[in-house]
Protein backbone atom coordinates (compact mmCIF):
# COMPACT_ATOMS: atom_id res chain seq x y z
CA UNK A 1 0.00 0.00 0.00
CA UNK A 2 1.21 3.10 -1.33
CA UNK A 3 1.30 6.33 0.28
CA UNK A 4 -1.17 9.00 -0.74
CA UNK A 5 -0.14 12.00 -2.07
CA UNK A 6 -1.62 15.29 -0.98
CA UNK A 7 -4.79 16.28 -2.66
CA UNK A 8 -4.12 19.32 -4.58
CA UNK A 9 -6.75 21.79 -5.39
CA UNK A 10 -6.91 24.51 -8.03
CA UNK A 11 -8.53 28.06 -8.35
CA UNK A 12 -11.79 26.85 -9.54
CA UNK A 13 -12.27 24.52 -6.74
CA UNK A 14 -11.50 26.99 -4.43
CA UNK A 15 -13.62 29.64 -5.54
CA UNK A 16 -16.20 26.43 -4.73
CA UNK A 17 -14.72 25.73 -1.53
CA UNK A 18 -15.23 29.06 -0.15
CA UNK A 19 -18.51 29.78 -1.92
CA UNK A 20 -19.71 26.16 -0.02
CA UNK A 21 -17.94 27.90 3.45
CA UNK A 22 -20.36 30.61 3.28
CA UNK A 23 -23.20 29.22 2.52
CA UNK A 24 -23.56 25.24 2.39
CA UNK A 25 -27.38 25.64 1.22
CA UNK A 26 -26.70 27.30 -2.13
CA UNK A 27 -27.71 25.49 -5.23
CA UNK A 28 -25.77 24.17 -7.93
CA UNK A 29 -26.79 26.81 -10.24
CA UNK A 30 -26.41 29.27 -7.40
CA UNK A 31 -22.57 28.06 -6.53
CA UNK A 32 -22.20 28.21 -10.44
CA UNK A 33 -23.39 31.70 -10.86
CA UNK A 34 -21.21 33.06 -7.75
CA UNK A 35 -18.45 31.19 -9.50
CA UNK A 36 -18.56 31.95 -12.97
CA UNK A 37 -18.85 28.14 -13.73
CA UNK A 38 -20.90 25.93 -15.33
CA UNK A 39 -23.32 23.93 -13.25
CA UNK A 40 -21.55 20.65 -14.38
CA UNK A 41 -18.10 22.05 -13.36
CA UNK A 42 -19.29 22.74 -10.23
CA UNK A 43 -20.76 19.49 -9.62
CA UNK A 44 -18.75 17.38 -10.80
CA UNK A 45 -15.77 19.02 -8.60
CA UNK A 46 -17.84 19.22 -5.61
CA UNK A 47 -18.21 15.52 -6.12
CA UNK A 48 -14.07 14.98 -6.37
CA UNK A 49 -14.09 17.24 -3.20
CA UNK A 50 -16.52 14.98 -1.39
CA UNK A 51 -14.87 11.64 -2.77
CA UNK A 52 -11.36 13.00 -1.51
CA UNK A 53 -13.06 14.13 1.71
CA UNK A 54 -11.46 18.00 1.52
CA UNK A 55 -15.18 18.14 2.02
CA UNK A 56 -15.97 16.31 4.77
CA UNK A 57 -19.77 16.89 5.82
CA UNK A 58 -22.34 20.03 5.74
CA UNK A 59 -23.56 21.61 8.69
CA UNK A 60 -25.14 24.58 10.33
CA UNK A 61 -23.14 27.05 12.26
CA UNK A 62 -25.31 27.51 15.47
CA UNK A 63 -25.27 30.07 18.26
CA UNK A 64 -24.79 27.88 21.39
CA UNK A 65 -25.52 30.96 24.05
CA UNK A 66 -28.55 31.42 22.62
CA UNK A 67 -29.46 27.69 22.82
CA UNK A 68 -28.48 27.78 26.50
CA UNK A 69 -24.97 26.60 26.49
CA UNK A 70 -23.42 29.23 28.41
CA UNK A 71 -20.74 27.07 30.02
CA UNK A 72 -17.44 26.94 27.40
CA UNK A 73 -14.77 25.35 28.56
CA UNK A 74 -10.85 24.33 27.19
CA UNK A 75 -9.90 21.53 28.83
CA UNK A 76 -6.45 20.51 28.95
CA UNK A 77 -5.34 17.11 29.52
CA UNK A 78 -2.02 14.63 30.31
CA UNK A 79 -2.63 11.36 29.47
CA UNK A 80 -0.20 8.38 29.99
CA UNK A 81 2.26 7.32 27.18
CA UNK A 82 0.40 5.13 25.06
CA UNK A 83 -3.05 5.58 25.83
CA UNK A 84 -3.55 9.08 23.86
CA UNK A 85 -5.45 8.03 20.98
CA UNK A 86 -7.91 5.92 22.85
CA UNK A 87 -8.29 8.17 25.79
CA UNK A 88 -9.07 10.80 23.42
CA UNK A 89 -11.19 9.22 21.12
CA UNK A 90 -13.64 8.46 24.24
CA UNK A 91 -13.98 11.65 25.03
CA UNK A 92 -14.34 12.75 21.73
CA UNK A 93 -17.49 10.31 22.38
CA UNK A 94 -19.22 12.53 24.64
CA UNK A 95 -21.78 15.21 23.59
CA UNK A 96 -20.75 18.18 25.15
CA UNK A 97 -17.38 17.99 23.61
CA UNK A 98 -17.36 20.43 20.55
CA UNK A 99 -13.73 19.00 19.47
CA UNK A 100 -10.60 17.43 20.54
CA UNK A 101 -7.02 18.19 20.02
CA UNK A 102 -3.48 16.60 20.17
CA UNK A 103 -1.17 19.51 20.87
CA UNK A 104 2.40 19.84 21.80
CA UNK A 105 3.65 21.32 25.30
CA UNK A 106 3.56 20.73 28.98
CA UNK A 107 -0.27 18.67 27.88
CA UNK A 108 -1.22 16.07 25.22
CA UNK A 109 -4.70 17.28 24.01
CA UNK A 110 -7.12 20.33 24.61
CA UNK A 111 -10.77 19.22 24.69
CA UNK A 112 -13.35 22.23 23.71
CA UNK A 113 -16.72 21.48 25.27
CA UNK A 114 -20.26 23.34 26.15
CA UNK A 115 -22.55 23.05 28.66
CA UNK A 116 -25.23 24.43 30.00
CA UNK A 117 -24.47 25.01 33.69
CA UNK A 118 -21.78 24.84 35.69
CA UNK A 119 -22.91 21.46 37.20
CA UNK A 120 -22.86 20.17 33.83
CA UNK A 121 -19.31 20.95 33.26
CA UNK A 122 -18.19 20.16 36.67
CA UNK A 123 -19.59 16.11 36.08
CA UNK A 124 -18.13 16.09 32.82
CA UNK A 125 -14.31 17.00 34.85
CA UNK A 126 -15.08 14.59 37.61
CA UNK A 127 -15.82 11.57 34.65
CA UNK A 128 -13.04 11.95 32.77
CA UNK A 129 -10.75 12.26 35.84
CA UNK A 130 -11.81 9.24 36.55
CA UNK A 131 -10.27 7.55 33.53
CA UNK A 132 -7.45 5.75 33.66
CA UNK A 133 -4.52 7.09 32.02
CA UNK A 134 -6.08 10.95 32.40
CA UNK A 135 -2.80 12.10 34.77
CA UNK A 136 -3.55 15.72 35.31
CA UNK A 137 -6.43 17.85 33.81
CA UNK A 138 -6.45 21.93 33.79
CA UNK A 139 -10.01 23.73 32.81
CA UNK A 140 -9.76 27.61 31.37
CA UNK A 141 -14.04 28.42 30.96
CA UNK A 142 -13.94 30.71 27.75
CA UNK A 143 -15.82 34.32 28.67
CA UNK A 144 -15.94 35.20 25.21
CA UNK A 145 -15.88 34.02 21.47
CA UNK A 146 -14.86 36.91 19.45
CA UNK A 147 -14.20 34.82 16.66
CA UNK A 148 -15.05 31.41 15.24
CA UNK A 149 -15.18 29.88 12.07
CA UNK A 150 -14.30 28.21 8.97
CA UNK A 151 -11.06 30.23 7.19
CA UNK A 152 -11.47 31.46 4.07
CA UNK A 153 -9.10 30.07 1.54
CA UNK A 154 -6.60 31.94 -0.50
Amino acid sequence: MGVKKDFLIDNKDQRILNVILHDSKLSLRAIAKRTKLSVVTVMNRIRRLEKERIIRSYSANLDYEKLGYDVQAIISLRISKGKLFEIQKKIASHPNVFAVYDVTGHFDSFIIAKFRSRKGLDAFLKKIQTYNFVERTETRLILNTIKEENIKLN
